[in-house]
């Protein structure tokens, strides 16, 4: 799932963890995790083109809100993997 590899990366993991905390500009989200700018710009178009934040426009400033409905279906995704990982694991393939 794409959300569970943009969020292996540790910048974009804490990215998503401030916005969790609520909406936030870029200048905050530079502020707060001492990325530069071009950084923390580029790894917000990687998680709005999967729909994992989304931007407000707000006078000169755009604000970052996370899509807790996509968070919501990674986990989901997970914990059906888990499910199966578990419901399988003590049958062997023969070779």
């Amino acid at each position: 799932m794409e959300v569970v590899r943009l969020l292996a990366d540790p910048a974009r993991a804490a990215i998503v963890d401030v916005l969790a905390a609520g909406p936030a500009c870029t200048c905050h989200l530079v502020e707060d995790l001492g990325l530069t700018q071009p950084n923390v710009s580029n790894h917000l178009r990687a998680l709005r083109h999967a729909g994992v934040v989304s931007a407000e426009p707000h006078g000169r400033y755009t604000y970052y809100h996370l899509n807790a409905d996509a968070l919501d279906a990674a986990a989901a995704h997970l914990s059906a993997l888990a499910a199966r990982a578990r419901a399988a694991a003590d049958s062997r393939r023969e070779c």
